[in-house]
């Protein structure tokens, strides 16, 4: 971890030193302090190794020998003379750098044994500088975090020592409050507490578990045989949607896909905000359960699975809510934005869901996670030959023949994660993680390891180009949809990443969902 702390900073250091030379190019990053194939510092003897491009420059079509004498002999040595001999460093910077990140990282660690899902601590800055700019909002309207005295913890750091902060629990979390007072602006922080922070962000001690993941809807994208009956159940068509499959969904049913998915992959904690979900997947009031009887309405809304999604499957959810009140009586706490303060309103929550709507619970639990097996002929190219692997932006992937569209894959940190992606995928293809008998998160699993064990060395072995190390939440995210991915079924099991998959369940399935057309 102080490694990959270390080499980000040198990282940065570099690309300072570069300044406008605009034929050099160095992969630094932005905020987030993530594992990059640009710079590595060996294990073993402490080496660094700084990969950066270079544009040489030419004369029509010759190249400038004199001017590419002066980028590869006077340039590079320079970066090298300044940026990676320690000497030549802040010496403080260096340290508040690692120091920072290694506090963040312990503070993670810490989370599962203190039974948290998320620390924000006091004074840190959620607000950021616009929507294109992720650095932190200044200005005299900035409010600084300051936790609700009945959930203020204080965690002992290797560096900062105690510090003092929010602690959101496990279970079922709602942050409500009016329009514009920072609801969405703190989940937005929990979304990316994922990651660890540069010094001065103001999320630097923000932090979430790793097995974090944000949901949403997604109108028209790809679904592979994913047991989804927990929220659709008899469609008009008389589709069988405990193995559904769609070339098109429509928000709800992609909603309910990306949930399921989501907890087959492992994950531990779901964030969901109301502005992007959908709406008949999220409740279905009273009124609306009265006017349109449960046998003509195939959805079951999450709110009456979602405490069953953490007391049978250890999954907790943390949803911003302002317009449903039912989330109420199934919130275990809810915390009040107002004008960006933060407030515990539970027990005032409770007294107001104490009172009867008339709404009816529509599911009593959620189901067993069904497993999916990733077949690899369905990843090889048609044409034969090497898999085109290249990303485009933060928005979207071309792996082999198929263009992958991530733009609603939200914890993607920068454009270089979906390179990373990119090639975690053909890694697991080549190293045989994908051999048609493993589930989806068996693979994922050696995954992990391999990326644990060697890191972005890793996938530098695939191919030598800027990237940085991805989860395995938004590998499993490109994979599921992947438009030529075909999978077999491998059972159930009761909780993610547990146990043994029991049942084969590996024929075709029948009644799959609609492939052209929005399904809902």
């Amino acid at each position: 971890m102080r490694r990959r702390a270390l080499s980000s900073f040198v990282a940065r250091r570099a690309a300072d030193v570069v300044g406008g030379e605009r034929a050099l190019r160095i992969d630094a990053g932005g905020q987030e302090v993530l594992d990059r194939g640009s710079c590595q510092i060996s294990a073993d003897d402490g080496g660094v190794t700084l990969r950066f491009g270079v544009a040489l420059p030419g004369k029509g079509r010759r190249i400038d020998a004199r001017a590419a004498r002066g980028l590869l002999c006077r340039e590079v040595p320079r970066i090298a003379e300044r940026a990676l001999r320690y000497a030549a460093l802040d010496a403080a910077a260096v340290a508040r750098f690692v120091e920072t990140v290694e506090d963040s990282d312990a503070l993670r660690s810490a989370l599962p044994g203190l039974g948290l899902v998320a620390f924000v601590a006091d004074g840190a800055v959620l607000p950021r500088g616009s929507g294109v700019d992720d650095r932190p909002a200044s200005g005299e309207g900035v409010v600084p975090f300051s936790s609700p005295e009945g959930l203020r913890v204080t965690v002992e750091l290797p560096n900062a020592g105690p510090v003092t902060g929010m602690g959101l629990r496990e279970g079922v979390s709602l942050i409500v409050g009016g329009g514009f007072h920072g609801k969405s602006t703190l989940l937005r922080a929990l979304e990316t507490g994922i990651w660890d922070h540069v010094p001065g962000d103001g999320r630097e001690r923000v932090v979430s578990r790793p097995e974090t993941v944000k949901l949403r809807a997604e109108d028209g994208r790809r679904v592979e045989r994913v047991d989804v009956h927990a929220f659709v159940g008899h469609l008009p068509d008389g589709s069988d949607t405990t193995d559904f499959s769609t070339g098109n969904a429509s928000g709800s049913t992609s909603q309910a896909a990306s949930l399921c998915e989501a907890v087959e992959a492992g994950a531990r904690v779901l964030l969901i905000d109301e502005d992007t979900a959908a709406t008949n997947l999220m409740i279905r009031d009273a009124r609306m359960q009265s006017l349109v009887a449960k046998e003509r309405e195939p959805l079951t809304p999450l709110v009456d699975s979602v405490r069953s999604l953490h007391r049978d499957h250890g999954v907790s959810t943390v949803l911003v809510m302002g317009g449903s009140g039912d989330y109420l009586e199934v919130a275990d706490r809810v915390l009040m934005m107002d004008a960006y303060r933060t407030s515990d309103v539970t027990e005032r929550a409770r007294e107001v869901a104490a009172v009867p709507t008339g709404r009816h619970a529509e599911a009593e639990s959620f189901p067993a996670v069904v497993h999916r097996r990733p077949q690899p002929a369905s990843l090889e190219p048609e044409s034969g030959g090497r898999r085109r692997v290249r990303s485009r932006g933060e928005d979207a992937l071309t792996f082999g023949e198929h263009e992958v569209d991530l733009r609603s894959v939200e914890q993607i940190a920068d454009a270089r994660q979906v390179a990373g992606i990119g090639l975690a995928l053909e890694l697991m293809v080549r190293s045989g993680h994908v051999d048609g008998d493993r589930t989806l998160a068996e693979a994922l699993d050696l995954l992990d390891a391999e990326l644990a064990a060697g890191g972005a060395e890793a996938l530098l072995a695939v191919r030598d180009e800027d990237f940085a190390v991805p989860r395995r939440f938004e590998t499993a995210a490109a994979l599921n949809r992947l438009r030529g991915l075909r999978v077999t079924r491998a059972g159930t099991r009761s909780a993610p990443g547990t146990g043994t998959a029991s049942g084969d369940g590996t024929g075709t399935g029948s009644g799959r969902g609609a492939s052209t057309g929005s399904t809902e």
